[in-house]
């Protein structure tokens, strides 16, 4: 439990510290070595480097990300089957994006509102994820819009869509 706290603070301070004007973010000037507390050390955490090294994790177990905000667009019109056709067409184009290694996690918020959903990306500029939000007919219609934001966060969240297929008895 004492490990969990430190790990949480950095993810706060991951994402409340970055600075939005670049998308290359250097994150040893926002968290250097020394700041590290001594009992965080490698050997007592059971610290994996080839698992590291495979999720792209630095030396805070963390990984540079860019989110996507999925919000309503303006043209949310159609028929009811115009509306399906372009929703199956939507989760067909993440599930390449997801089997292609470049969409970490995505899902939709279930309130209603404005915001849609999220998408995580494994690409390192915001100029990527533009490209590949390009490529879904979601926002190609004018249905949904993106907001793109650089994101410092777990490298674990590299192996969701891992996971999410062994626990998953349905996949759409």
């Amino acid at each position: 439990m004492k490990y969990l706290i430190p790990f949480f603070l950095i993810c706060f301070l991951g994402s409340c510290l970055l600075d939005n004007s670049s998308d290359a973010v250097d994150i040893t000037e926002k968290f250097p070595r020394e700041s590290v507390p001594a009992e965080t050390t490698p050997e007592i955490m059971g610290y994996d480097s080839l698992l590291a090294a495979r999720l792209g994790a630095d030396d805070y177990g963390m990984h540079q990300y860019v989110m996507a905000f999925l919000k309503a667009g303006p043209n949310r019109d159609g028929t009811e089957e115009e509306r399906a056709e372009l929703q199956r067409a939507h989760m067909e184009n993440i599930g390449r994006l997801a089997d292609e290694g470049k969409l970490v996690l995505a899902g939709p918020f279930l309130d209603d509102g404005e915001l849609r959903g999220i998408y995580i990306f494994d690409v390192q500029s915001i100029e990527e994820a533009e490209a590949l939000t390009a490529t879904d007919p979601a926002i190609q219609s004018g249905s949904l819009v993106m907001e793109l934001h650089p994101w410092y966060g777990s490298a674990a969240v590299m192996q969701i869509n891992e996971i999410h297929q062994q626990i998953a008895k349905i996949n759409i």
